[in-house]
C-alpha cells in the first residue's frame, strides 16, 4: 500500500503542474496568446479576451482571488478556473475537473 502512495506521488511531480496565485496568474496571461491545439486566445492587458476556433468571439478575462475567470456575451454569468503552469504551458481547469492545456506563444 505504502508503494502504491510513493509512485503516485512521483507521477504528480513528474507531471510538473504547479498551482498559480492570483498575482501569477494576471502576469502570466497580460499581453499573451495560448494555442490549445485548435484553437487559440489572445488576453488583453485591459481586460479583454480573443477566443479563435474557425470565426473569432471576444469576452472578458479577470482575475478573482487565485482563479482566471471569463465571460462571453450573450451571457453575463462569469465563469472561474483554478490555474496551474509549467514551462512554456498554462492549464484552466473548471468545475468539471477537466483540464484545458494551452501552449504560450509569443506575441
Amino acid at each position: 500500500y505504502m508503494g502504491f502512495c510513493v509512485a503516485v506521488a512521483g507521477a504528480a511531480v513528474a507531471d510538473d503542474w504547479r498551482v498559480m496565485s492570483g498575482d501569477e496568474i494576471r502576469t502570466a496571461l497580460n499581453g499573451v496568446a495560448l494555442d490549445y491545439g485548435n484553437a487559440t486566445q489572445t488576453f488583453d492587458v485591459d481586460g479583454r479576451t480573443t477566443y479563435v476556433a474557425g470565426r473569432p468571439s471576444q469576452g472578458s478575462w479577470d482575475v478573482r482571488g487565485d482563479q482566471y475567470c471569463s465571460v462571453w456575451p450573450p451571457s453575463e454569468t462569469w465563469v472561474c478556473y483554478d490555474m496551474f503552469q509549467k514551462p512554456g504551458m498554462l492549464r484552466f481547469v473548471g468545475e468539471s475537473g477537466t483540464p484545458t492545456d494551452g501552449v504560450i506563444v509569443e506575441r
